[in-house]
């Protein structure tokens, strides 16, 4: 895949990553990974009742003021792997009972990420594979994806270019998102699952509402109803909280209110979805 001069994502950096040169995701031509583990707290269909097995990737193509993975999202703490160490981690975490493999933010170190892949399903990986990213992604490059993942878990974070420019320094990032979506909807389709309803096959579209409603919640739910179809389960999340460069900031620097988030349950109800994922407030 395009690593030297680097178009893995729609940054397009042109980044000579192969001669050692670190592109907008911090990263150069090494794999690097924060960690890998079974993990209990994704939506119901993905962590099941054993877990899905995580990787997390170090680095990410967007720098979220407020993302709290910023210590290997943005600061590229990690491990460098080689891919057959990668490989040999994700079958361990299939012998530990995950319901599948989570690749979380893998989208800079897609050539490594897939090669890795390779590995482990000639050894015997057969869980399916998830695509957990913040939606940023080239549709180029998700093509290349097709008959690779099985369930993708993308964001989609904000409606308009300015929030988006202002919170992820990634202004394209509402077009980009809108045909990201449309691409992997394509592939997978709505979410299927087995008989004890642990996911397959599809996708899951998360939303993170925002304080202020800076992310054009009920702009975004009327796209996907409209555009993809109201049997996608959305996650509507409510867990944010100011962190990292979102400390004290004027529109973002506190939590959501119960008001706040409840008006974006009562849009989901007025597109009609058929299913989501809603977590209880506390």
């Amino acid at each position: 895949m395009q690593l030297s001069p680097c178009t893995l994502c729609p940054r397009n950096c042109k980044t000579d990553r192969n001669a050692g040169i670190n592109g907008f995701c911090s990263l150069s031509n090494e794999l690097k990974i924060f960690c890998t583990n079974l993990h209990f707290g994704e939506e119901p269909p993905i962590s099941g009742t054993k877990g899905s097995g995580t990787v997390f990737f170090s680095g990410c193509n967007l720098k979220c003021i407020y993302c709290q993975n910023f210590a290997f999202s943005q600061r590229n703490s990690g491990e460098i792997f080689s891919t057959q160490k990668l490989a040999d981690k994700m079958l361990e975490l299939q012998n530990r009972g995950a319901h599948n493999i989570n690749w979380v933010t893998p989208t800079p170190q897609l050539p490594y990420a897939v090669e890795a892949l390779k590995i482990a399903r000639d050894n015997g990986l057969t869980i399916p594979l998830v695509y957990n990213c913040g939606g940023y992604e080239s549709t180029e490059i998700l093509k290349l994806l097709d008959g690779i993942v099985d369930i993708y878990l993308p964001d989609a974070k904000y409606f308009h270019n300015e929030t988006a420019e202002e919170f992820s320094f990634a202004k394209n990032y509402p077009e980009i998102n809108r045909a990201a979506l449309k691409e992997m909807y394509r592939q997978v389709g709505a979410l299927k699952t087995d008989k004890n309803g642990i996911a397959e096959k599809g996708m899951i579209i998360r939303h993170l509402v925002l304080p202020n409603n800076v992310s054009g919640t009920r702009e975004i739910l009327s796209f996907i109803a409209n555009e993809l179809g109201t049997d996608v389960p959305i996650s509507l999340m409510h867990q944010y909280f100011p962190t990292h460069l979102a400390v004290g900031h004027p529109t973002i620097g506190r939590k959501i209110t119960w008001e706040e988030y409840h008006t974006a349950l009562e849009w989901f109800d007025e597109f009609g979805f058929d299913s989501a994922f809603v977590q209880e407030w506390e």
